[in-house]
């Protein structure tokens, strides 16, 4: 009953779209990692895109206006990694803010000596637990050019990660996979991207098994072959877990 219901209710959110299907085409030809995409999957990644803006809030701050083309890119590339998932991967959160550029955040750090360290770091994006997506724009808009950087991505995939509690690089595995070989490869493969630079991987994924995921899978969607070469294991496990060949 209760899915027929929400089958009916998603029906009528996309009956009543504000976007055009070319409207949409648009916004696509814009993010460069999309033109891998067949017919039929961007057709569904325009309709996961429309449910997830009737989903979600997307505010500015410090006076950002947020525009049709910002709501449409920030939709269409935080919605390619569940593309054959589901918008219940999203749930238990609600908004979206954007910054127009990088931004302050207050920091609190515990060091090994148990002393706790506070401060404040510039961001460009971030995720909380149960709370909002944070982007910067002046990041976000370069996104899904096909360099290796996705904020947006970056950022969404750490919502992936926080499905089972805080993001520690280990979310929910798909009922096809292993968890322990999940585990496995990617504790092994974070120990050595900690001591071995890889071309096209941001250095950024060294700092903690977390971010490791979330880096990867910016290479993953933006430039594969990358990911390949350096951790060919972490590449086959994230097809499984994304259920994509981007490739």
């Amino acid at each position: 009953m209760f899915s027929i219901i929400r089958d009916w209710r998603e029906q009528r959110i996309l009956d009543n779209s504000e976007f055009t299907h070319a409207d949409w085409m648009e916004a696509a030809e814009r993010i460069v990692i999309l033109d891998r995409l067949s017919v039929d999957e961007m057709t569904h990644l325009f309709e996961l895109a429309t449910l997830f803006l009737a989903d979600k809030s997307i505010t500015g701050a410090q006076g950002f206006e947020i525009t049709n083309a910002v709501r449409q890119s920030i939709a269409l590339q935080a919605c390619l990694p569940i593309l054959n998932l589901s918008l219940d991967w999203y749930t238990g959160w609600s908004s979206i803010i954007i910054y127009p550029g990088s931004y302050k955040s207050d920091s609190t750090t515990v060091d090994e000596f148990g002393i706790v360290h506070e401060g404040t770091q510039h961001r460009s994006g971030e995720a909380w637990l149960r709370g909002p997506v944070i982007l910067s724009w002046k990041d976000a808009k370069h996104s899904g050019e096909r360099d290796g950087h996705n904020v947006v991505i970056h950022e969404f995939v750490h919502k992936l990660d926080m499905m089972n509690g805080r993001a520690n690089g280990f979310p929910p595995m798909q009922p096809d996979m292993d968890p322990a070989r999940w585990t496995q490869i990617m504790s092994r493969d974070f120990e050595n991207f900690q001591t071995h630079r890889r071309s096209g991987l941001d250095r950024y994924g060294a700092t903690n098994p977390a971010e490791f995921f979330a880096v990867l899978s910016e290479v993953f969607f933006e430039t594969p072959q990358k990911l390949i070469d350096a951790y060919p294991d972490i590449y086959e496990i994230m097809v499984k877990f994304f259920r994509q060949t981007p490739l």
